[in-house]
Order: structure tokens, then sequence, then C-alpha cells
């Protein structure tokens, strides 16, 4: 991520704060007494901590599985209407500036914003749940090629246009807040048309900014906590180590205590290196098992699942809790909407940050497109091939699912020839997102904590990466996945009403943005118009008019024809 993406774009529009703001020590205290009181609850009352998360999950689940699901919508939905509309022509930027960076690298960092611990959990891992037990309602029958077709239509629902719309919307309405208008590094720096510049630099914008820093300190530990569990099962299985929650909480330490020690040495810019080199090295593995994998039929399965991907969309995208299993939505989709939810500050400012200079209509369908591209590919490889793997008999991929998502990786790689190397290099990777996302994401925290300073304090970057590190620790304690899929939902409750009245703030002030050009008169309102001249002639043609409103609508319609209008 670049330092001083959010320079003000213009010199006399004002940068926003400073780049070494102090932290900001009344949202740091409650946000971190908030977490560290969760943190404490539920490694001292874990069944407490349990039953009450549960209950509260289910509440949610029952109630509010419809919020999450309309909200996607709304944010996909909005994502085209805003790039193909006036609004599309707008600069990030001033009118003349030119994008910071060439189309080729814009692309790549792109790319390297869709990759991360996630592909790596369920890049194998789901397709394979979904074939062995297809969602409620689909009708189809387990473990055969329908089932194989739908398991992939699900994971590219899950995880290719609804979660980039969300990021999408969020990094819009930061890169336009900053380098459009100049205000700054936070989110509530975008609802400044709401809330007015005074209430969003005070106690109303602070609150935006710690409900962010909630959000992303748990969608983090999620993932943190993903990557826990999928290095302790490639350790039991290539070396023999007993997968245990032990093992889990130390590789958590061990990760942490490199990531502490990347902060305070000043290594930040080797973390860049570290993640282009992870992206590197991803690709290099999906190359890997396209070549020595079912290879024709991976490319067959790109055209295909993605057709059906896209004629089921609609349908996928509206599935609620009312003629569908409710435990299944909430371990699927509205756990995934409600992590993607969770990440949109920490990706929507890499985004934002990458994206000087580019119009909003390039914007979004790179920003829509690009990494949906990529994911797409990435599980038609990874999960392709090891569905075609168990159909076809080759191995029995299907029974790996009894031991999670997070060993199905390391299954299909198993097959292949050099399957210990492809394995431990399979393992660094996810050690590697490990470090640089919680480098990124304690930036990203750091610099909401401090009215938006581009470079945080050390002591704090770091406090917000042990406190994330420790989440995903009880949480693994606590519950497992399970523990984790539940406090993402809950936390990201709150978040997603925040961003819905980010897009409201933003849609305000796109509006009267001079750069979209002048607003074309609506279609209704033309007919409109014909409507009431054609109604004005057709009554002055009977005679004189008596009725008061009929006499209007006369009057109005000559005065129209009079005016040349």
């Amino acid at each position: 991520m670049s330092t001083d993406a959010f320079e003000s774009p213009d010199p006399a529009v004002p940068a926003g704060p400073p780049p070494d703001e102090p932290p900001d020590m009344t949202l740091v205290a409650i946000g971190a007494a908030a977490v560290l009181a969760v943190v404490a609850w539920a490694a001292l009352g874990k069944h407490s901590f349990d039953r009450v998360s549960s209950a509260a999950l289910n509440w949610v689940l029952s109630n509010f599985a419809w919020l999450f699901v309309i909200a996607a919508d709304v944010f996909l939905a909005l994502c085209v209407v805003i790039a193909f509309s006036r609004f599309g022509r707008i600069r990030l930027g001033r009118d003349d500036d030119q994008p910071e960076f060439s189309n080729l690298v814009w692309i790549a960092m792109m790319f390297s914003a869709g990759m991360g611990i996630g592909l790596m959990f369920y890049g194998v891992g789901e397709p394979l749940q979904h074939f062995v037990a297809p969602p409620p309602g689909s009708g189809i029958s387990a473990e055969t090629p329908a089932a194989a077709r739908t398991a992939l239509e699900y994971s590219f629902f899950h995880w290719t246009l609804h979660p980039w719309a969300i990021y999408g919307m969020s990094g819009l309405a930061l890169a336009y807040a900053g380098f459009r208008k100049g205000r700054g590094n936070r989110l509530s720096s975008a609802f400044v048309p709401l809330l007015g510049e005074e209430r969003a630099d005070g106690w109303p914008g602070r609150v935006i900014d710690l409900l962010a820093v909630f959000a992303t300190v748990f969608g983090t530990a999620t993932s943190l906590g993903l990557g826990a569990l999928q290095v302790s099962k490639g350790l039991n299985i290539t070396t023999g180590v007993k997968d245990s929650t032990s093992l889990e909480l130390i590789i958590i330490a061990a990760l942490s205590a490199a990531f502490v020690l990347s902060a305070f040495s000043g290594l930040h810019k080797g973390v860049k290196w570290l993640s282009t080199l992870n992206i590197a090295l991803a690709a290099c593995l999906m190359l890997f098992v396209f070549v020595l994998g079912p290879t024709v039929f991976v490319l067959n399965t790109i055209p295909a699942a993605t057709g059906g991907y896209l004629h089921d969309l609609l349908t996928l995208a509206t599935r609620t809790g009312a003629f569908t299993d409710s435990d299944w939505l909430g371990a699927w989709t509205i756990f995934y909407w409600a992590w993607w939810l969770s990440w949109a500050p920490f990706v929507g400012t890499f985004i934002a940050r990458i994206s000087h200079g580019r119009t909003i209509r390039e914007f979004l369908v790179g920003v829509l497109l690009v990494p949906s591209g990529a994911t797409v590919v990435w599980f038609c490889v990874m999960g392709g091939s090891a569905l075609r793997l168990d159909m076809t008999g080759g191995a029995d991929m299907a029974g790996t699912v009894k031991d999670g998502a997070e060993a199905s990786l390391f299954a299909l790689l198993d097959t292949l020839p050099l399957g210990t190397l492809t394995s431990w290099i399979a393992m660094a990777l996810v050690m590697t997102y490990f470090i640089t996302s919680a480098d990124s994401a304690s930036l990203v925290m750091g610099s909401l904590s401090s009215r938006g300073a581009l470079h945080p304090r050390t002591w704090l970057v770091v406090t917000w990466g042990v406190l994330m590190a420790a989440v995903a620790a009880v949480l693994l304690v606590a519950g497992g996945l399970k523990s984790l899929q539940s406090a993402t939902i809950l936390v990201a409750l709150p978040f997603v009403l925040v961003m819905l009245a980010l897009c409201w703030s933003l849609l305000k002030e796109l509006r009267e943005d001079p750069g979209a050009g002048p607003a074309r008169h609506h279609a209704l309102h033309g007919l409109r118009s014909a409507m009431r001249t054609m109604i004005g002639e057709a009554i002055t043609e009977r005679g004189p008019v008596r009725h008061p409103r009929l006499r209007r609508v006369a009057e109005s319609a000559r005065d129209r024809e009079d005016d040349g209008t």
C-alpha cells in the first residue's frame, strides 16, 4: 500500500490530517477495552460465552438474514448503476489528474487484494462441501455432475461479484473523499454530506470509525483463525504432528511474533515485497495444479460454471431464510456477507489508495471484474480439479470433507507429484498471508484510531495486531470455526447499517459534483410532458374548459406550445 495515498489532489484543498497525527486516545481506550472484554469473557467463561453467542446468532439469523441479503444486492446494483451513469466520468482526483499506476500494475495489485488466506482455505474445501452436501432446496443429488456444477456456482456466488461490490463501494467512498475532496483517511470523512464536517469530526464520526475498527478486528481475526487451522492441519498431514488446539495457539503466537517484529523493525516495505512474492507463489501453485491435474476438464469448467452462475445469479442473490434452512444460510451466505462487510474498511482502503486519478467507471469496472475473474480461475483450477478426481475415482476427495475444509487443499496436492513439497509451499503461503494480513489490517486500524494519520504510531499498530491475534486465539478455543463465524456475523450487523448509510452519503455528494456533467432529462419526465400536452389539446378541442384542474392542464399545454417546449 502507498503510504502517501491520501495526500490532497489539489494544493488548494486541505489534505486532511497530517501524516503523524497522534492517536485518539479516547477511541483507542474504548475500542481496546471492548475487545479485551470479549477476549476475557471467551477465555474465562467459555460455556457462557458459547451459550450467549449462539443465542445471539440464532436471533440475528431469524430476524436480520434478509438485511444482509438485501444489502449485498444493493451494493452490487449501485456499483453497476454508478459505473454506467453520468457519475462514471468523475475522476478520483482533479479533473486533469492521470492514474498514478499503469493499468498492468493496477490490475496486478488488484489481483493481490483478491488472494489470501480465505482462498487458500476454501478454494478446494468449499466446492467439495457443496458437492457432498448440496445446498438445501437446490433439488440436486449429492456427488453427481450436477452437484459439481452447483458447487462451483455457489463458490462463485460467495467469492466474486457480491464481495467485490462491497469492497468497491467502501473503496469508492474513501477514494472520493480523499482524492476528490481532500478530507483524509478515515471512514467518517465520507459521511460529511450526511453529518456535516463538524459532526463528522466529532463523536458521531468517532463512533463510525470505532465500528469500523471493531469490524476489522473480528473480520481479520477470522482470517487469522482460518490460517491457524489450515497450517495446523498441514503440519499434521505432512509431519504427523498431532492436530490440536494447542498447536493452533502456538502457530498464532509464532506468526504474531513475526508480525510484531516486522512492525517494530520498520520492515513494512519488506512486507510489501512479501505480498508480491505471495501472489507469484500462489500463481505458480495454481499453474502446477492446472498443468498436472485435469487440464482439459478445467478449461471446460471455466465457461460452463461461469455461465451457470450468471444464469442463476438473481435466484442465488435473493435466497433468504423464508424457504431455505437458516442454519445453512448462516454457515455460508450470511457468514460470507458479514465477513466481507467486516473486511470492507481494510480492503476498501487498499483499493482506494492505488486508484488515484482513475475515473469512477474505470475504478468500479476494474474492482468488480479483475479480482472476480482471478477468483473464478482459482476455484475452477483448484476446486474443479478436486471434483474431477472424485467423480473419476482418481481419489476420494469427498471423504476429506469430514476432516474440515482445511484438509482439502493438502489432500488435492497429495494426489499430484511433489505432494510434500507443494504442501509445504501452501503452508508457507498461508503463514505469510497471516503476517501480511495482520500487518496491513493493523495499519488501517491504527489510522482509523489516529484521526486518519498516514503513519500511525508503531505501538498502536502493534497493539491492534496483538488484539486481533488474541481474538483469533480465544475464538478458536471457545468453539473453533463455528465461533469465528458467529463472532463475524454478530459484529457485522451494526456495520451493515453503516455501509448502507455510506452509500447514501456518497450518492448525495456525487449528484452535486460538476464533474458528472449535466443531468439528463429522465425518460418519464418527457413522457409526462407529452401526455400533458395531448390531454390539453384534447380538452381545448372540445370547447371552453370549466373544471379548474382541467383548465390548468390546458393552460399549461398552451404555454409549453407558445414557449416552444
